[in-house]
């Protein structure tokens, strides 16, 4: 039986398996954008596939802390096309 990865979601704090989460990623040259194959190098954060998870890490800045940088109105909007 193979072992299912899990990872946590920076906004509920909860496990889900790795293809339930989208992963942000914060590349090394400074950008932030969606890893869609979870691959990209950089230092990553997870968010549950949900609308009301995207709003509330818009609403808390989740995001900008866990990465540690400030992250663009672009994104957020991105992230619910991917819904």
């Amino acid at each position: 039986m193979k072992k299912i990865p899990m990872r946590r979601c920076l906004a509920s704090n909860q496990m889900f398996p790795k293809n339930e989460l989208l992963r942000i990623v914060k590349t090394p040259t400074g950008e932030v954008v969606i890893d869609i194959t979870g691959r990209l190098n950089g230092h990553g954060a997870y968010l549950r596939k949900d609308a009301e998870v995207f709003a509330l890490a818009k609403r808390k800045r989740l995001l900008d802390r866990a990465l540690e940088c400030s992250v663009d109105e672009v994104l957020y909007e991105q992230l619910y096309k991917h819904l």
